[in-house]
């Protein structure tokens, strides 16, 4: 390199040691992974390494680059030194190359180094929510609540394998044959989804999905029409006054942003612990510990659950337990534990509708194998859970809280739910955008004399009278 005191690049490493007398030049290691020379492909709109030329210049650069080198470099002067030897070979080669094709191979080659190849770029666009890659040749991406398919490819099975456990390492987990299937974030805290052949046929397939690195917050959903200012006071109160709070909706809805804008109003003073499969809320507050899942070894051994972690959280002295997702037996514990001194606990759960969410709930505490009958699990959920938010994902691609409601007793064998407020669709726009209004009930709540305990029972009724 031009200053001598950074790690050198293939040949000219060999001809400074020539010129220095050495004795034996080091020999050159290839980056770890590095693919292995393939045909060229068909050109694909936005992509440029097209030319037959241009894959051998990268197939040269890769076996020529010092792996000890590389992880030496920062991204900023790794893409320096990788242009300054690209157009070392471009010469060596009489390859001629465009101020454009050789700072998008340098950039190409530097991804695949340090990031995640291909995927940076998708990654940087804010506009994106979610990424999904169905094999080496298919990679579609979610804008405003619409799929489209985007010219991003990877050069074979091989190459997109490299990027899948190049994601699982960096989380401590693995993906292999033997284990094909791994749930894994970003150091962004984006959420990865990874399953490898043969469970997938067609290739590796990765879904990722985006979170916004501005904090999300109720002013935001507002702007984008998820919600309207009185459902959100109306959700801050609930926040503020400690119910217990279960988001539900379908896959892509929102449910974990939703999750994170209500725990905004979580006072600064309280102790949160968290439990997810994956680590991806976006908590604010100072005191907080992150419980993650682990999947069992090789061996089958050392499987750490959910419902582990939710049982050691209520040996924590939490304030409140947070559960990214609840989908199986740990459904009883976070009842025991929204029931037990734990209020303003909240977790996410797939349904349909708030009644639908009830039912998933009874369904997963009947797999804890607690032999409890349906009555007394009923009981326990009308106990513990005082709020259900539905979301959901529309067809014009817009995410819009649809339903929040209270559970409100029971009678017999029956749940009561009070639907505070439901979205019912009136027309849509000339633009698809769909339009519709809010049904506001003024029954008085359950949860009344909470809302007097914490002085907020008028702002609330004004809240109501506002919709």
């Amino acid at each position: 390199m031009s200053d001598g005191s950074l790690p050198t690049f293939g040949r000219r490493r060999a001809e400074a040691a020539a010129v220095n007398g050495a004795a034996a030049v080091p020999s050159v290691q290839p980056v770890p992974n590095a693919p292995v020379a393939e045909a060229p492909r068909p050109p694909v709109e936005g992509t440029i390494t097209v030319r037959p030329e241009i894959t051998e210049l990268r197939n040269l650069c890769l076996a020529r680059m010092d792996a000890t080198a590389v992880a030496s470099l920062s991204s900023d002067r790794l893409l320096v030194e990788v242009e300054r030897l690209i157009a070392d070979l471009a010469t060596e080669k009489r390859v001629q190359l465009n101020a454009r094709e050789q700072r998008g191979l340098a950039t190409e080659l530097v991804d695949d180094m340090l990031g995640l190849g291909p995927l940076e770029p998708l990654l940087l666009d804010e506009s994106i929510t979610d990424i999904m890659v169905n094999g080496p040749d298919h990679t579609f991406v979610e804008r405003g609540g619409k799929l489209t398919q985007v010219p991003v490819r990877f050069r074979d099975w091989t190459h997109l394998t490299n990027i899948c456990q190049r994601i699982a390492a960096s989380v401590g987990r693995r993906v292999d044959e033997a284990s094909p299937m791994c749930d894994a974030r970003l150091k962004d805290g984006s959420r990865v989804n990874i399953i490898l052949p043969p469970l997938a046929i067609d290739g590796p397939s990765i879904s990722i999905r985006k979170f916004s690195k501005k904090p999300i917050d109720f002013e935001r959903l507002i702007g984008y029409g998820t919600l309207t200012p009185p459902i959100a006071r109306v959700l801050e109160i609930a926040a503020r006054c400690r119910l217990n709070i279960i988001v539900s909706g379908g896959t892509g809805s929102g449910k974990t942003t939703m999750m994170n804008a209500l725990s905004r109003f979580i006072d600064p003073s309280e102790r949160i612990v968290t439990v997810e499969d994956a680590a991806e809320l976006q908590l604010q507050q100072p005191h907080i510990v992150r419980l993650e899942t682990r999947p069992p070894s090789l061996e089958g051994k050392g499987e750490i659950t959910a419902r582990d972690l939710v049982r050691n959280a209520l040996r924590m002295r939490p304030d409140r337990i947070i559960i990214g997702e609840v989908r199986g037996a740990e459904a009883f514990d976070m009842l025991q534990a929204m029931n037990t001194g734990h209020d303003g606990s909240m977790s996410t759960i797939h349904a349909n509708n708030t009644r639908d969410a009830l039912a998933r709930i009874e369904n997963m505490v009947q797999m804890s194998s607690m032999g409890l009958t349906p009555r007394a699990i009923r009981q326990q959920v009308v106990s513990s859970v005082n709020m259900i938010v539905q979301v959901e994902r529309q067809r014009d691609g817009g995410r819009r809280v649809v339903q929040v409601t209270e559970i409100a007793g029971m009678e017999g064998e029956t749940q009561l739910l009070n639907d505070i407020f439901k979205f019912e669709v009136t027309g849509e726009t000339a633009t698809g955008r769909l339009t519709g209004r809010y049904e506001v009930s003024r029954i008085r709540s359950t949860f009344q004399e909470r809302l007097q305990y914490y002085g907020l029972d008028r702002a609330w009724m004004s809240a109501l009278d506002e919709a």
